[in-house]
């Protein structure tokens, strides 16, 4: 069967709170490492160099939120520190409304560009 990324990693977070509400630690775990293994192949690598983590504290069943971190650059070339970030994901009207939160101060224009490569990955088919 093929699915968007998305769909996948919200009909396995939903098996997941189910197993919770159930008591089914073996089916939890299964749909734990797979949320690990969904969220390993996103985006990683040109400014996307920290850690990306699913939140499955303030995620819900209209909401998905993943954990960022981008290392920002100066107009120089050089590091400019970390930027800390959250890819907030809902039902739209056309597939999903991607939102990008964080404090961005001078680097606003990074939320276009992290916006357009997360929701490619996330819209992107695959095989499950």
């Amino acid at each position: 069967m093929i699915r968007k990324v998305y769909q996948e990693l919200a009909g396995t977070f939903t098996a997941y709170n189910n197993c919770i509400k159930l008591n089914n630690q073996e089916w939890e775990e299964n749909h734990y490492d797979k949320i690990q293994r969904i969220i390993n192949d996103l985006p990683h690598g040109s400014g996307i160099d920290g850690k990306t983590e699913f939140d499955f504290e303030k995620s819900n069943d209209n909401k998905l939120i993943i954990n960022s971190e981008f290392h920002a650059m100066d107009q120089n070339g050089y590091y400019d520190g970390w930027i800390n970030f959250q890819v907030i994901i809902e039902p739209g009207w056309n597939d999903i409304d991607l939102t990008i939160k964080g404090k961005f101060g001078k680097h606003q224009d990074l939320k276009d560009y992290l916006s357009e490569t997360f929701g490619y990955a996330l819209t992107k088919e695959m095989e499950v």
